[in-house]
């Protein structure tokens, strides 16, 4: 039995009481919520080094991070290094957008080596099996599932909302169809004349799904990828079915989340967020950004670190983060470092705004650190400790003192000993 239908039962199993836990909520809470379909806990039973988490607006607003290697770029020990990167500053799930080679092979490090939630987009690997989208077919998307379930995979991002009565509201767009599963699909229906395989074959990925305890997270594949195109017909008509598609999960006991735009201007974010909770029931929505600009490549992690503060605060559950190599290449560990604190900055804004439990302890602790002058308490308490002592011991060298220079000294190199205004107000 999946979460969603044990929880259904009455049943508070482990995972439920571990996110509880983590959550600082009652068991019950937590069991009432994945029972409506408004949590899920994202939990393959194969996936055995796992630590339980929960993806609700309700909870901790939660970031995915994104690795995975292409048809140019990387190898299984890069993206295991990104991986290890991705957990270290913070992210609660893990991506595999692999399309290159030996994607089966770096999913099962992936895995193994994951103790977060990882997920995968089954078209990636289907169309790199078929040699191109003329070889794709139901039965081959279905085996492709299927392994991937098998194997440990503990949500997918299917994109069976997008359907052939919607190809032609993306003519009017300026950039027609940007996300790749959406454009692979709408290639093969309007070269087959056929209906979305993801759609038509949607009863049978629910029963791998069922078997395994896979979460699916219904994939956007209209969503706008410039501002031009944003909260338009062919967005919207893809949402409507989605809502229909969350209805059919939650029937047939399997979790369900919903992924969103996209580029949105700021001003939009709020409508966007209320539009898929009242279509979709308040399935979790997992968002990607959204980018509030166009225009500046090499910076895009900031971009849409300011659309994900405002779409977590006004109801997405989970961010996808966005790195400065968006729109320009794929990421290295690095940029997967940047993009992951980006965005447990934007999550962990909107929680203390929202007034999640225990949201602002981290923020009241450096605080108080930074009153005694306390520097290796703030370095501990930051999101990102590694940065902040890279950047303490470059303002001393740079002021002329060692980086060891007394660690408790009751100032910083921006305002030095007789300009300290903490310093002076202390001796008020």
């Amino acid at each position: 039995m999946t979460q969603l239908q044990r929880a259904n039962a009455g049943e508070i199993t482990p995972q439920i009481e571990q996110v509880a836990a983590i959550e600082y909520r009652t068991p019950e809470e937590i069991r009432l919520h994945v029972a409506e379909g408004k949590i899920v806990i994202p939990a393959n039973i194969h996936h055995k080094n796992l630590k339980p988490m929960g993806i609700g607006r309700l909870l901790r607003t939660k970031i995915n991070a994104n690795i995975g290697n292409s048809a140019l770029s990387s190898c299984p020990m890069q993206e295991l290094e990104k991986l290890n990167n991705a957990v270290k500053y913070g992210a609660d799930t893990v991506m595999d957008l692999s399309t290159g080679e030996n994607i089966i092979q770096i999913r099962q490090k992936i895995i193994e080596n994951s103790s977060v939630p990882v997920g995968t987009v089954p078209i990636y690997e289907a169309l790199a099996r078929a040699g191109g989208s003329q070889g794709l077919s139901e039965s081959l998307i279905l085996q492709v599932i299927r392994e991937q379930a098998e194997q440990g995979v503990d949500y997918m991002t299917v994109h069976s909302g997008i359907l052939l009565k919607h190809i032609d509201f993306a003519k009017k767009r300026l950039l027609r169809i940007v996300s790749r599963g959406g454009s692979i699909l709408a290639r093969w229906m309007r070269q087959n004349q056929r209906e979305n395989p993801f759609y038509t074959a949607f009863d049978e990925i629910l029963k791998i799904c069922l078997e395994h305890d896979v979460t699916l997270s219904l994939g956007d594949g209209m969503r706008p990828g410039c501002l031009a195109d944003a909260s338009d017909a062919a967005q919207f008509a893809e949402l409507e079915t989605l809502g229909e598609l969350v209805r059919r999960c939650r029937k047939a006991g399997v979790q369900a989340m919903v992924e969103g735009p996209g580029h949105i201007p700021f001003d939009q974010i709020e409508m966007n967020m209320r539009r898929e909770r009242e279509v979709c029931d308040d399935a979790p929505f997992y968002i990607l950004g959204p980018v509030v600009t166009d225009c500046a490549p090499g910076y895009d992690h900031i971009t849409s670190a300011i659309g994900a503060t405002m779409g977590a605060y006004s109801g997405a559950a989970m961010l996808c983060y966005v790195t400065p190599k968006e729109h320009l290449g794929l990421p290295n560990a690095r940029d997967v470092r940047d993009g992951v604190i980006a965005y447990k900055i934007a999550a962990h804004a909107a929680d203390i705004a929202l007034g999640k439990p225990h949201a602002r302890d981290r923020d009241d602790a450096i605080s108080q650190a930074r009153a005694d002058f306390d520097w290796e308490k703030q370095f501990e308490l930051a999101l990102d400790p590694d940065k902040a002592r890279e950047l303490r011991a470059e303002a001393l060298r740079e002021g002329g003192r060692s980086p060891d220079h007394d660690k408790r000294a009751q100032y910083c190199t921006m305002c030095g000993p007789e300009f300290c205004s903490m310093r002076i107000s202390k001796e008020i």
